[in-house]
């Protein structure tokens, strides 16, 4: 028989007790049925969790599997699935990717050990979305060689060249200046309508979808009753400006505003 360990998604509240029928049937990690960790003689703070195969989530493997787009991509899916499940009927505090506890005891003395900190999040973060929010410039970059030859006959090559070079410089540095508008607008529709703001490491190499420079990555936790306001905002805040373009992203689970607990080593107690 395969060991198992507790795979755990979020932190919720099930104030109506209909959360284990909303994840009723919903496969998580290594589609394993999913359930929910409570303590007794408390209230409705719940851990959404799963059995999954110890031997994947050891620290070597894990770290093996992670270079694993195929199987990273299969946990990351199932994940995100269970927490938007539980964000479509309740306020959550989704966990880390891969946050692990040897079983559902252990998962029971955490939520246990912090679940005032828990309850006071989640009150705070009932009825909020994110929204992320990314800013890109698609000027072309300084570096790049002008693509044929030199098209104004009255320069040499040499002196085409360079002017070229500076035409793309200075649409370089327009496309920041605009992108800095662009920031600024966004950020006139958050002093509207949002209440928390995380900024994120911009995104690079194969994290970075799509045309373009990626320099701005946010996060904006925004009242459900002004969640399209801000989207309509945020969305518009490249218009007429050549060279930027906006992302916006969710309504999400508020992933960048949960307090997350850490997940225990991986180790058996000794008697």
């Amino acid at each position: 028989m395969t060991a198992t360990i507790s795979y755990a998604y979020a932190i919720a509240r099930d104030a109506d007790g209909s959360l284990e029928e909303a994840l009723s049937g919903l496969p998580g990690v290594a589609e394993a049925p999913v359930h929910l960790v409570r303590v007794e003689h408390s209230d409705d703070v719940v851990v959404a969790v799963s059995p999954v195969p110890e031997r994947d989530f050891q620290e070597a493997a894990l770290r093996a599997h992670l270079e694993d787009l195929d199987w990273l991509e299969s946990v990351a899916r199932a994940h995100h699935r269970v927490i938007e499940a539980l964000a479509a009927r309740t306020a959550v505090l989704p966990l880390r990717l891969a946050t692990v506890y040897l079983d559902d005891e252990r998962v029971r003395l955490m939520l246990r050990a912090r679940h005032e900190t828990f309850a006071g999040r989640l009150n705070d973060l009932a009825a909020q979305v994110e929204w992320g929010v990314k800013i890109y410039v698609e000027a072309a970059t300084e570096t790049e060689r002008p693509a044929g030859p030199p098209t104004d006959a009255g320069l040499s090559p040499g002196r085409a060249y360079l002017s070229q070079r500076r035409a793309q410089r200075h649409a370089r540095e327009d496309a920041y200046r605009d992108a800095g508008q662009a920031a600024e607008r966004v950020e006139a529709a958050a002093r509207a309508y949002a209440v928390d703001r995380v900024q994120h490491r911009p995104q690079q190499g194969e994290l970075a979808r799509g045309p373009g420079e990626n320099v701005i990555n946010d996060a904006y936790l925004v009242p459900l009753q002004h969640a399209e306001d801000f989207r309509a905002d945020a969305m518009q805040a490249a218009e007429g400006l050549p060279g930027v373009r906006v992302e916006v992203t969710g309504p999400w689970a508020p992933y960048s505003f949960a307090t997350l607990a850490e997940a225990e080593p991986l180790k058996r107690a000794t008697p």
